[in-house]
């Protein structure tokens, strides 16, 4: 299983958020019930993914995602 996570670049109140996508929607499903992300988060429009805050980056490092630059992720999405 692969997921992706990329480097805080959103804020959302006092929160910076970053993106988690994976190679498969249950594989990142997966992940998100690992780390105790709520599945109301996931966002499916244009490239399915979920907005994490840096907790939960951390949470999802830990678990075994890998961490990405902006440019890696975004490939990664347009292959899918």
């Amino acid at each position: 299983m692969t997921v992706y996570v990329d480097k805080p670049q959103h804020r959302l109140g006092r929160m910076e958020m970053c993106h988690m996508l994976a190679d498969s929607v249950v594989e990142f499903l997966a992940m998100a019930d690992t780390i105790g992300v709520d599945r109301k988060w996931f966002q499916s429009q244009s490239h399915p993914h979920f907005g994490i805050c840096k907790a939960k980056r951390t949470l999802a490092i830990e678990a075994g995602a890998v961490e990405v630059d902006r440019r890696t992720l975004v490939d990664a999405k347009g292959q899918k």
